[in-house]
């Protein structure tokens, strides 16, 4: 079964997606505005890659909730190239 329960999240981030059924028909946007990501919101790793492709910075509140779900992911991103960091 699909699970498309972040769809709406990434929407109110800016994005453009649309469900059809089983189906998340995704259209590109140029950029995603600057967010404040919250706690129910940071426990979703997309939402944070999303925020990785915003316009400015993207501030995720309680990251401790991504900590528990996914081992060493800030250093992950560094890795990648991301420009992450903890205040």
């Amino acid at each position: 079964k699909a699970d498309y329960k972040h769809a709406g999240e990434l929407n109110r981030l800016g994005a453009k997606i649309k469900l059809e059924g089983k189906v998340a028909v995704i259209e590109g946007v140029p950029q995603l505005p600057v967010r404040r990501l919250g706690r129910g919101s940071a426990r979703r790793a997309a939402l944070v890659i999303a925020g990785l492709a915003a316009q400015g910075e993207t501030q995720v509140m309680h990251p401790q909730y991504i900590d528990r779900g996914y081992a060493h992911f800030e250093e992950n991103l560094r890795a990648l190239g991301a420009d992450v960091y903890r205040i």
